[in-house]
């Protein structure tokens, strides 16, 4: 069997840090393991005509999902070997679902890997926002002092209202984190949580909608699927609260790229921070880069050290099971027999 991992460039610091796992030149840790086993292990970085050049023999894909490999259907069509997509990470909008399950090709993520890593992430880039971090940085770079300039744009925390949008692990864990800040916290997902967990996360449920309108922060940690795919367009960000902030971390399509811009240089957003974006890797002129007031950062969330150990393990126990003719772990599986089968996204492709 041919594995194919494609995977970002780890440089001069893949031999320094081992533990820098996500990388091409480390490959995961997998390389002994597959071939040890008799397969052979492709580790790329090139997501366009590198990874086209190795799908007509493919059994196996894996692409983390902040150097995606978008495998939409014309590239399952011209991998007549592949059984398997694996996602080191959580999140696989980058492969076609639909797709992969009309064709029976199994798909899994590594469920649960980088919710810390994320949630932590999404804390600190609304603290960045509120607290006006970045120009007071670049005043110290620049040799400057600018108090007034900075605490201009400076506000506390606690007493604000903060909406979560998707109440999944990663939600859960920013509600968490947020609660001690003593924020006002209310949240929306296509699901529910129960009385007992909004009491103990301390966040109200309440529609979309009125939730923009009324939050001064709003994180968004949804996955991307048909039914959130440009969800913040152009009529929803504009009735966003004037002067609040957006965070995120969820997928770059879930926000509509111009009507983002439009909103950040009118001033109706006071900022907009996140490490998604739409293409990824994005490039050097991606509008966003260049908005007032953002805090954006590539995509590293969910990229920690520690989270690239527990991703990595993932996925070797996902082919260690597909070599051994085993059932993944029903907990990483995305489509399945021939069908989608996580709870993250099968309401929007039921």
């Amino acid at each position: 069997m041919k594995v194919v991992a494609v995977l970002y460039p780890g440089g001069p610091n893949a031999q320094s840090t081992p533990e820098l796992l996500g990388c091409a030149e480390n490959a995961l840790g997998l390389r002994e393991m597959v071939e040890s086993r008799g397969h052979s292990l492709v580790a790329i970085t090139d997501s366009g005509a590198e990874l086209d050049s190795h799908l007509s023999d493919a059994d196996v894909i894996i692409a983390t999902p902040f150097w995606p490999a978008y495998v939409r259907k014309d590239r399952i069509d011209r991998a007549p070997n592949l059984k398997l997509l694996l996602t080191a990470g959580v999140g696989s909008d980058h492969y076609d679902l639909a797709a992969a399950a009309q064709r029976n090709i199994t798909v899994a993520e590594i469920t649960g890997s980088n919710v810390v890593s994320v949630a932590e992430h999404v804390v600190m880039q609304i603290l960045t926002l509120v607290r006006n971090y970045i120009p007071a940085y670049f005043s110290v770079i620049e040799g400057r002092w600018d108090i007034g300039h900075i605490a201009s744009r400076s506000h506390d925390l606690e007493d604000k209202t903060v909406g979560i949008v998707g109440m999944g692990r990663i939600g859960q864990r920013v509600a968490a984190r947020l609660k001690p800040f003593d924020v006002d916290m209310y949240y929306f997902d296509y699901r529910r949580l129960s009385t007992s967990e909004e009491q103990v996360l301390g966040a109200r449920y309440m529609a979309l909608e009125p939730l923009v309108a009324r939050c001064d922060v709003v994180s968004i940690n949804i996955p991307l699927t048909p039914t959130t795919d440009g969800l913040f367009d152009r009529r929803l960000l504009g009735t966003m609260k004037r002067g609040s902030y957006l965070v995120n971390t969820a997928r770059g399509r879930i926000v509509d790229t111009d009507a983002l811009v439009e909103v950040m240089e009118s001033g109706h957003l006071a900022g907009y921070a996140g490490d998604v974006w739409y293409p990824q890797p994005a490039p050097a002129d991606h509008p966003w880069r260049n908005m007032p007031n953002h805090a954006m950062t590539p995509h590293t969330s969910g990229t920690s050290l520690e989270a690239q150990q527990r991703y990595a393990n993932g996925i070797r126990e996902c082919l260690t099971a597909f070599f051994d003719g085993n059932p993944i772990d029903r907990d990483y599986l995305i489509v399945d027999g021939g069908r989608v089968v996580s709870p993250s996204y099968s309401y929007a492709y039921e």
